[in-house]
């Protein structure tokens, strides 16, 4: 596999790019209830439709220096680093994975994870339409994958994953009112999915990691922005990049937490 991963990853950065190009899409019609393939995206400014030679990612801004053709209205610089941040994270996530029956799986994980992330961010809410969908499509691919590979105790892993996580989350729910949302609990499920799939310790790692990543940020709230304990900040980002890191790192976080508690070798 060694031999194919540097046109693989390169491969993967520009589908990266062209899938981030259409999660810009996603992240500014889903909230709203409109339809992502129609009509074709078109300048907020002036209304005209965006030429194929304009809608070129990353490059078309640049070349337009940041400015809509027809009528000089600025583009955001956020629709370029959606680009650009996805084509890395494609890139990054089929350097880890590798050529794989699984890849088509873990590319569509982080797909899902950029435009749930923004969409979060932005709306404070976690959509139906791109979280539900994301469990019949993750036992199709993940299933492909343990056939591919003769794993079937990988999908085990992912049934038991994804329930994990769901009950976790869904406990926290009910526990503690207004702590949690029904989407994240929602979105736990297919986390879990993926993360049990990849491994124990993803699982473990991704699972504890979103609590990391939220406190840290929940307390960054607070120190910067002058709010209190009930200040409230979207979840999904934090369970979405603890996935993500974990599926990235894992291995080596599981077996540095192994040492430190003596019961890993250190060689």
């Amino acid at each position: 596999m060694g031999e194919y991963t540097g046109p693989l990853v390169v491969g993967a950065v520009v589908l990266g790019l062209l899938i981030g190009s259409f999660l810009n899409v996603v992240v500014h019609r889903v909230p709203l209830g409109l339809s992502v393939v129609s009509p074709p995206s078109a300048c907020p400014g002036c209304g005209h439709r965006i030429r194929e030679r304009d809608n070129v990612p990353v490059l078309s801004w640049l070349l337009l220096r940041g400015r809509c053709r027809g009528c000089a209205e600025p583009i955001s610089v956020r629709y370029p680093l959606v680009e650009a941040g996805t084509g890395l994270l494609f890139g990054l996530v089929t350097a880890v994975v590798g050529l794989s029956w699984s890849l088509p799986a873990y590319l569509y994980l982080a797909a899902i994870a950029v435009a749930l992330a923004l969409i979060d961010l932005d709306v404070r809410r976690l959509p139906d339409q791109i979280v539900l969908p994301s469990y019949p499509v993750a036992a199709v691919l993940l299933t492909l994958a343990s056939w591919g590979d003769g794993d079937w105790g990988a999908l085990l892993r992912a049934a038991v994953g994804g329930a994990a996580l769901f009950l976790v989350y869904g406990v926290l729910f009910v526990v503690k009112p207004g702590g949690m949302g029904l989407g994240d609990v929602k979105l736990a499920g297919v986390l879990g999915l993926y993360l049990g799939w990849w491994s124990w310790g993803a699982l473990a790692v991704g699972g504890f990691s979103a609590f990391v990543f939220g406190g840290v940020a929940g307390v960054a709230v607070l120190a910067l922005r002058g709010g209190d304990r009930k200040s409230k900040i979207p979840f999904g980002p934090y369970m979405l990049g603890g996935a993500i890191f974990a599926l990235l790192a894992a291995e080596p976080v599981a077996q540095w937490y192994l040492r430190l508690l003596g019961i890993a070798p250190s060689a």
